[in-house]
């Protein structure tokens, strides 16, 4: 991608206001018009958002995204749908044992009401407050609770059984970390103290050492950034034993919106490690040391991003994508969402932006300066565009925000709209969920309220 270095946080200011004005009326549309009877909403099939039974990891985006939207612009509207669904319908989330989706659904819904009430932004209540925490920690311990062990540590292991190691996990972290600032742990037999932090860590480093290539070698695709959606295990006695790939093209190819789950999750870990008194880490390994690491892990998947994404910061679906060799020089053009061979993921771009913000305003305030602004702008580059036709949807009877997102291309889940031979012009929860966390930071960056943080009153 080509990085504009000249754009400012203000320049954007007029972009996130119509931003922000048209996710109201797609989060009003929804609410009135989605049949909540059918599950989840997933993702969109001519506009109407459709659901697609597979473990309900949406749902937190849904009601998380009438949170967002209240913090953005003081509608209480918005607090009301957020809240009273997050209460009624959001329970069984906090005690699902089967998957490893706890830090979506539940810090975008328990965390994000925790932090405003925190922040002052919506009214004190100690109940409320009390209810909020506790349904944090009980996710927290039970997201914790699926480990495999491995020689040199463990993971918190994917709905695919006790082998698989996803990159998406690593976001799923923070609801160990927030349950552990809230002073929480895991009990298990005879009583035993389970750490959180111990164990969101192990799966922090767990994920920079499989899921993330250093061009160390490892295999002859190894390249400097490239992940893996999956590291499969042995689950006998917890080796590794290769990459593979659920949802991308291959176990040597990258998903893009892995790598942004990889890049959001390693700078934000980053930002709250940082944080941590070093004692937090005895018996575990030196503050500096993790650090060190998620900070590898960061800067190789951003490069990564900046390197394999056309100019304009919108990547294609994975960069290993067979119909890629048609779309000639690919990567000296922008995106173009309308090809016949390959889709783009605009969700991938607005998960990375947001890593890419977090990983420039870190090595800013540690003085690398240089390579900070690089990071920083090429986050205000992507948001720039994805806040522009043809992604941003102004179609008011279009019920996404985030428009050429994809969900499943291998399965072919994705609907392709009549004329086209790719899926195009679709929106999924979790892409419009992202882009208005992204818009949240840059909101909240201009106006210079709190610094946005997933931690945000618990430390």
């Amino acid at each position: 991608m080509i990085i504009d270095y000249n754009i400012k946080p203000e320049d954007l200011k007029e972009k996130l206001n119509r931003f922000w004005g048209l996710s109201g009326e797609k989060i009003l549309r929804i609410e009135s018009e989605y049949n909540q009877r059918l599950g989840a909403p997933v993702f969109t099939v001519n506009g109407k958002y459709s659901t697609r039974g597979w473990t309900e990891w949406t749902q937190g985006f849904q009601f998380g995204s009438a949170i967002l939207q209240f913090d953005a612009t003081g509608d209480e509207t918005f607090l009301k749908i957020g809240r009273e669904n997050t209460v009624s319908k959001m329970t069984h989330h906090i005690s699902h044992a089967g998957v490893h989706d706890h830090g979506f659904n539940n810090i975008s819904t328990y965390g994000n009401l925790h932090r405003l009430m925190k922040e002052g932004k919506m009214p004190h209540n100690e109940w409320e407050k009390n209810f909020y925490e506790l349904a944090l920690k009980a996710s927290g311990a039970v997201q914790a609770s699926r480990w495999s062990k491995t020689p040199d540590g463990g993971f918190i292991y994917s709905f695919n059984g006790p082998h698989s190691l996803f990159v998406d996990t690593i976001r799923s972290c923070r609801v160990l970390m927030m349950a552990h600032g809230l002073g929480h742990y895991l009990p298990g037999e005879n009583d035993i103290r389970i750490s959180l932090i111990r164990r969101a860590i192990g799966h922090l480093l767990a994920t920079a050492k499989y899921s993330v290539y250093y061009d160390e070698g490892r295999d002859i695709y190894d390249e400097w950034g490239r992940t893996a959606h999956e590291s499969v295990f042995n689950p006998k006695d917890g080796n590794y034993r290769c990459p593979n790939s659920q949802q991308g093209y291959s176990g040597f190819s990258t998903w893009t919106r892995g790598l942004a789950w990889a890049m959001l999750g390693f700078a934000e870990e980053v930002e709250f490690v940082n944080t941590l008194h070093k004692d937090e880490f005895e018996n575990i390994e030196s503050k500096g040391s993790i650090i060190r690491k998620l900070l590898k892990g960061a800067e190789a998947t951003c490069d990564f991003y900046i390197d394999h994404t056309p100019v304009d910061g919108i990547p294609y679906w994975d960069t290993g994508a067979p119909g890629l060799v048609h779309l000639k020089e690919y990567l000296k053009l922008p995106a173009d969402p309308f090809n016949d061979f390959e889709p783009v993921d605009s969700s991938a771009a607005a998960i990375g932006a947001q890593g890419l913000f977090r990983l420039g305003h870190y090595m800013i305030s540690k003085g690398r300066v240089e390579e900070g602004t690089r990071y920083w702008q090429a986050g205000l580059t992507v948001v720039s565009r994805l806040l522009e036709t043809p992604y941003l949807s102004v179609d008011p009877d279009h019920q996404g925000i985030l428009l050429h997102s994809v969900y499943h291309r291998p399965n072919g889940w994705d609907y392709i709209p009549k004329g086209f031979k790719i899926p195009c012009n679709e929106s999924g929860m979790w892409g419009d969920y992202h882009m208005r966390e992204s818009a949240l930071y840059l909101s909240k960056i201009i106006s210079g309220d709190h610094y946005y943080t997933f931690f945000n009153g618990i430390l």
